[in-house]
């Protein structure tokens, strides 16, 4: 009888510890996302896109627009890409758009099919005065949205400069757990994520050229923007938006894309990652590809080298 009653006692504490563990867990993540306020201004300018703000970064004066448009879940684009754009912004014009869910952008509970992905970005750029055509410099998932802007308004894309972008093939196989991903988001949302030590801590704050202030910003964007509902959405239409892309033409006009191999998350070995897009690529008169020895995030690891080529393409146009 102690024992069972033992056993018992051992239950109900742990009925009652669990919810209280998670209740301080959240009390102390909303009040550190409180001190975090000011972190959070927006770095850019914010435009209305559908009722929703939607932030966009603007940098430099050159008469060729680079538009850079980030991975899914990639919580901060603005300063995932500035190691990169810095390099850029004295001869072209840089524009960052942060998809609604990322970074400074409202966190918006809409249906993310690719055609709405493509008209917020659009919507924003004419919003922020930016006029096509321009030059798409996509990251991984934002690849399929910079082929359909190509396929779609052909006239608004003069070239894609893919920074390890995704082709349709690529999501012909990859497994998206999306029961798993709404299990992240809502660890995130009740503060989980900020027991785990480093896990704020980027490849752009790891290898990229960031100040301390702009690390600050980035852990401050993160705990605010990781696994957010807009993504998830994404998350959950994107086999579906790899499938339209791929039912349309490839489409032709100049494109290089910067290869890497294919660790830092992809789920594919490096032979598979870099296979994919070049049998794409072989369908694209005159496209170009560069492999480089290192992760995902190109960008926040090759940045100089990645610049270098970028001007080479762009005056060879």
């Amino acid at each position: 009888m102690n024992k069972r009653k033992r056993v018992l006692k051992i239950i109900f504490i742990g009925i009652f510890a669990v919810p209280v563990l998670l209740l301080t867990v959240y009390i102390n993540h909303q009040l550190r996302l409180n001190a975090e306020a000011e972190l959070r201004l927006p770095l850019g300018q914010m435009v209305e896109v559908g009722g929703h703000n939607m932030s966009i970064y603007v940098e430099g004066t050159g008469e060729t627009t680079l538009v850079f448009m980030s991975g899914g879940g990639t919580c901060s684009p603005i300063l995932d890409f500035k190691s990169l754009y810095s390099l850029l912004s004295d001869k072209y014009q840089i524009a960052v758009v942060e998809k609604f869910g990322y970074g400074f952008s409202d966190v918006v509970d809409k249906d993310r099919d690719i055609d709405s992905i493509l008209e917020d970005t659009r919507t924003a750029l004419a919003a922020a005065g930016l006029n096509a055509p321009y030059v798409l410099c996509p990251h991984s998932m934002s690849g399929l949205e910079a082929l359909y802007w190509a396929q779609k308004y052909p006239d608004e894309v003069s070239a894609i400069i893919g920074l390890d972008m995704a082709v349709p093939e690529y999501y012909d196989t990859m497994n998206i757990n999306i029961p798993l991903m709404r299990a992240a988001g809502w660890a995130a949302h009740i503060g989980i994520t900020r027991l785990i030590p480093g896990i704020s801590d980027s490849d752009a704050i790891q290898h990229g050229t960031l100040s301390e202030t702009e690390k600050e910003i980035y852990r401050a964007v993160f705990f605010s923007r990781t696994a957010a509902v807009t993504m998830l959405n994404e998350m959950e239409r994107v086999k579906e938006n790899a499938e339209k892309v791929d039912s349309m033409e490839v489409p032709q006009l100049p494109m290089l894309l910067f290869l890497s191999d294919g660790s830092g998350g992809t789920g594919f070995d490096k032979e598979t990652w870099r296979k994919i897009p070049i049998q794409y690529l072989s369908q694209v008169e005159g496209g170009e590809y560069i492999e480089l020895d290192c992760p995902h995030y190109v960008h926040d690891y090759e940045y100089k080298a990645i610049s270098e080529r970028i001007i080479v393409f762009l005056l060879a146009r």
